[in-house]
């Protein structure tokens, strides 16, 4: 299935948002939650799958529905279809902070390796799969580089990314990378997990204790805040239940704590 043709205009800067143009028929496909806002005469429905397969049968599209519970995202995607006349508008956005990545899989040869939570939306005929890494040692330590998915098809897709974005042309070299930080990579490109230098680097170095190898040729995108990076350090920093409160500005903290009557 060739996937629709769609435009789009990206807005914003640190929390972007991209607004895609259907013609009556079009259809863009998005992570449940992900819609913004779309102009009346869309309709939109929550379904098992992708649709790049609409003869896949109800075993396939649990199969899919499964695979999707495994990375942890919703088993739904929901497809957004101008159901009217002219030209119809709808908004995506991602629930963080970050720069949206939009991609021609085209010029990639058809198919590219993200992150399992990367994914924002995409033209209809996009195929959403999950992608194991070959490696046993990349399964086991490559934390959230260990379950990829892999988008596969001819039109635009969309990803979502925390922080700043860097694209890296690799021509027959190896990259060492945060396993976080890796957002999407083309399919030629070898992936491994390798140990973070020394026993004491490993365990003291704030690093982790492997780090994520990319090495060939092609393209990689990198982000600068992993989501989950920056939920640990809200966690750390948040108050705990019941304790005191102790960090940036605790005088006035407290003071404010005073006047509300903790």
């Amino acid at each position: 299935m060739r996937s629709h043709e769609i435009d789009y205009q990206i807005f914003g800067d640190d929390m972007q948002i991209v607004s895609v143009e259907l013609d009556p028929g079009e259809t863009v496909i998005a992570e449940a939650g992900a819609m913004n806002w779309m102009d009346e005469g869309i309709g939109f429905e929550a379904k098992m799958g992708d649709g790049s397969q609409p003869d896949k049968g109800l075993f396939g599209k649990l199969l899919d529905a499964g695979k999707r519970a495994i990375t942890g995202e919703s088993i739904f995607l929901t497809h957004f279809t101008n159901n009217g006349s002219g030209k119809k508008e709808v908004a995506f956005a991602a629930p963080y902070p970050g720069k949206i990545v939009p991609l021609d899989l085209k010029v990639f040869g058809g198919e590219i390796l993200c992150q399992k939570d990367a994914f924002l939306c995409a033209a209809l005929g996009t195929s959403v799969s999950m992608a194991f890494n070959k490696r046993l040692g990349a399964g086991f330590f490559g934390g959230e580089g260990f379950i990829l998915q892999k988008l596969s098809g001819d039109g635009n897709v969309f990803m979502h990314a925390g922080g700043t974005v860097i694209k890296k042309e690799l021509k027959n070299e190896k990259l060492l990378i945060d396993t976080g930080c890796i957002v999407a990579f083309s399919t030629s490109l070898d992936y491994d997990i390798q140990r973070a230098g020394n026993l004491k680097s490993m365990f003291f170095g704030g690093e982790g204790l492997f780090l994520a190898t990319l090495r060939g040729t092609g393209t990689v995108y990198l982000q600068s805040l992993p989501f989950s990076r920056l939920a640990d350090r809200i966690i750390q920093h948040a108050p705990k239940m019941g304790g005191s409160s102790k960090g940036e500005g605790s005088v006035l903290g407290g003071l404010g704590r005073m006047l509300d009557g903790d």
